[in-house]
């Protein structure tokens, strides 16, 4: 289990429902995003999360991107 505070960086999908989006991990589960942009062209694309556990499955993200090898850092 991870704990509040802890830094997360994951694969998933990112699926949005509703006006809220989720990453659906590809270690199992899903995280609610809390984002500062709306990632649109990501939606259901595989991706890399980088940010902040904040709450019982709540991600304060840092940055998302397309899960490649030659992706860039997220947060770069």
């Amino acid at each position: 289990m991870t704990t509040i505070g802890s830094r997360i960086d994951e694969t998933g999908m990112l699926i949005r429902d509703g006006g809220a989006f989720y990453l659906r991990r590809d270690l199992g589960g899903r995280y609610e995003l809390e984002l500062r942009r709306t990632p649109v062209d990501l939606v259901e694309k595989r991706v890399r999360l980088v940010g902040t556990l904040v709450g019982v499955d709540l991600v304060n993200a840092d940055g998302v991107a397309p899960a490649i090898a030659d992706a860039p850092d997220p947060i770069a």
